[in-house]
């Protein structure tokens, strides 16, 4: 890959995180309730938002 490409794809990787983390940080706002009928649970959320990754 180029210079120039091998850039716009780690700035686009980062603003993706950037992105997520702020998803995160907005439904973690919700109740249990809420979070749990869409799927997410609260510790994951808090994970996204942190940066870290639960395996």
């Amino acid at each position: 890959m180029g210079f120039f490409r091998t850039a716009y794809k780690n700035l686009t990787e980062a603003r993706q995180r950037q992105a997520d983390r702020f998803v995160a940080g907005a439904l973690l706002r919700l109740d249990d309730v809420s979070l749990n009928e869409i799927g997410k649970s609260r510790a994951e959320l808090t994970d996204k938002r942190s940066g870290r990754t639960r395996l």
